[in-house]
């Protein structure tokens, strides 16, 4: 599916998810309205009710309201800080980046590629102390994510498998289904504690003596029977929320991995181990739609997931039925269609914009490999992380370059400058595309500083940025990417609305945007045209001066509120400006790679890698 098409289901489900929610609240209200007319013995008949004073009942509905919204509002605020806060109260514990185990390293390497090869950030690693086979992705978004895997994945999956099983998981946060998923949490929440309020009625009521005991336990037994009925009205709504998206996951993720097998064979293990993907940890009723696999077994009307046997069907169509077969299926018809894709270089501003929230796994596998071994461990180590950011910001010019290295001696954390100066050598000889995969694969590292360490590390990466008195592209891009994501996972959550509807009211900041990359080229006026065109605006190409990062971060800050379909017309401008002559820029990829980001679209770094000169 394309990404932005994606995007825009999310936000036709969130809206049928407040449909449902407030149905549901309104199914309370009534329910608790007919249990207090039971109590007050007047009745439930249409003239018994009116014969009462309509106070009562609004009374009565305005405190089921209150009570649903107070509990929703406060799960929401518990779950503010994002993946990491549901990762956690699910007993998760972070796999650290420089792990030497080899079932967690195999899993960060599937993880690193997976997100290289779609352009999201490496999402920090959960892992979840459960024998079954199961993983999750939770967050606000893609700067906040992080994947859970049970250890009984890790056990039981071959890679091909635990492939198919993350490209799962960051299909969801491609198609922006966490965020759904975590509203999904919090509303529900507040729906099932008119049911907790019960319970905890009925065991203060056990253990009094009041003569009122009898009347209170009546109330108690209830709200209960109210609560089985947000029971009801939840899974209701997960089910109705979440399980189409489930399939969409598992093509999406043959659409990532080029394979069904890997996923297909996944789900038969599922169904043939003992455990299947069931989940014990008290936390997991509450985040039942969020795992790859149903965590307990449901009635078809109710269950968060497909049946297994409908999914590895859609999967592999010749399946026979039988858990026990692992057979490969050479892209069988189907979902086979999604192996196929092509992935060749895009030649114009529409094949570009395809690839975002593509899958480039093979390319981003070679690009891996040739990053250089030494900087790729220092990417994983939190020390080495802290110094080779540094040394991307050191100047070549020996006499600048020498004061910013005396700046990260006097400020940097003790061993950090050491660090640094063995990594600049190495850094200054890569290029800037490789420089990008390095950052990308430092982040989840940096993600594990203490909020201190962050504090510290970012205010001198913007030090050494503004040490020379100017911005470069490189250096702009570089901290886009380290604001975005560990701003996201430090401080809150990014949360675009996509509230702008039109590109009218943007037309100044469409303006520079264009005149930016254009100006990155030797023909600026007629490459800033192929992109105006597009736009429909009228405005002529911006003067050209220094960069000024900060009217670009502002213009970026606007137009990423965007709706979906106008972001897509937004990055088809973009990449109309910078191939409008015929070849791609380095400054002009960079830009690109740091605009996607920015407006939450992400694009592969391996795009357009041939041509970038």
């Amino acid at each position: 599916m394309n990404f932005f098409q994606a995007q825009d289901q999310a936000r036709s489900k969130t809206r049928l998810l407040t449909v449902l929610f407030i149905a549901a609240v309104v199914s309370l209200v009534l329910l608790t309205n007919v249990l207090v007319a039971i109590m007050l013995g007047v009745g439930i008949s249409p003239a018994a009710i009116a014969a009462q004073p309509p106070e009562t009942w609004l009374l009565i509905s305005t405190a089921v309201i209150g009570v649903i919204a107070v509990a929703s509002l406060f799960k929401f605020s518990a779950l503010r800080g994002g993946g990491r806060v549901v990762a956690e109260s699910l007993g998760g514990q972070p796999i650290h980046q420089n792990t030497r185990n080899p079932q967690q390293r195999q899993l960060l390497n599937v993880v690193e590629e997976m997100a290289i090869a779609a352009g999201l950030p490496v999402p920090p690693v959960y892992l979840i102390p459960e024998s079954s086979i199961n993983a999750f992705a939770a967050g606000y978004g893609q700067d906040d994510a992080v994947i859970g895997i049970n250890q009984g994945t890790l056990d039981l999956l071959n890679r091909e498998e635990l492939q198919g099983v993350v490209a799962h998981e960051f299909s969801h946060i491609l198609n922006g289904d966490m965020r759904i998923n975590i509203r999904l949490i919090a509303l529900l929440s507040g729906i099932l504690f008119v049911g907790v309020m019960g319970y905890g009625l009925l065991r203060g009521s056990a253990f009094s003596r009041s003569k009122d005991r009898g009347s209170t336990m009546a109330i108690a037994v209830g709200l209960i029977v109210i609560g089985y009925g947000g029971t009801f009205f939840g899974n209701l709504i997960k089910a109705a929320v979440s399980r189409q998206r489930e399939f969409l996951a598992d093509a999406s993720a043959v659409q990532f991995t080029r394979s069904n097998d890997g996923i297909a064979n996944a789900l038969k293990k599922i169904g043939g181990h003992v455990s299947g993907s069931n989940v014990q940890a008290k936390a997991a009723e509450e985040s039942s739609h969020m795992f790859f696999g149903a965590i307990k077994s449901f009635s078809r009307m109710m269950s968060t997931h497909p049946p297994l046997e409908q999914r590895i069907k859609a999967l592999q169509p010749q399946w026979q039925g039988s858990f026990d077969d692992l057979g490969g299926s050479s892209n069988a018809a189907g979902t086979a269609g999604f192996a196929g894709v092509d992935t060749a270089v895009a030649t114009s501003p529409q094949d570009l914009v395809n690839q975002v929230g593509q899958g480039q796994i093979a390319a981003a596998h070679d690009l891996l490999q040739n990053c250089d071994a030494r900087l790729s461990a220092a990417a994983h180590d939190p020390y080495e992380a802290r110094g080779l950011i540094y040394a991307m910001l050191i100047d070549r010019q020996p006499e600048i370059g020498q004061a910013q290295i005396q700046k990260v001696r006097a400020q940097a954390e003790v061993g950090v400058p050491e660090h640094t100066q063995s990594l600049l050598p190495l850094v200054q000889a890569s290029s800037p595309s490789q420089l990008l995969v390095l950052l990308e694969m430092a982040m989840p590292t940096l993600k594990e500083l203490s909020y201190q360490q962050y504090q510290r590390f970012s205010a001198n990466t913007a030090e050494l940025i503004v040490f020379d008195q100017r911005v470069d592209v490189f250096e702009w891009v570089l901290h886009r990417v380290m604001t975005k994501e560990l701003y996201a996972h430090f401080e809150r959550p990014h949360r675009s609305l996509g509230r702008i509807r039109s590109l009218r009211r943007l037309q100044h900041e469409l303006q520079y945007l264009l005149s930016v990359i254009a100006h990155r080229s030797s023909t600026a006026e007629s490459c800033y045209a192929a992109g105006a065109i597009l736009l429909q605006l009228t405005l002529p190409l911006a003067p050209k001066d220094h960069f000024d990062y900060e009217r670009l971060n502002n213009a970026l800050s606007e137009l990423r509120e965007l709706q979906p379909a106008l972001k897509q017309q937004l990055l088809e401008a973009c990449a109309a400006v910078a191939l409008a002559d015929g070849k791609l820029h380095k400054d002009q990829h960079a830009l690109l790679h740091g605009i996607a980001a920015t407006l939450d679209c992400p694009l592969p770094l391996t795009f357009q890698q041939a041509s970038a000169p």
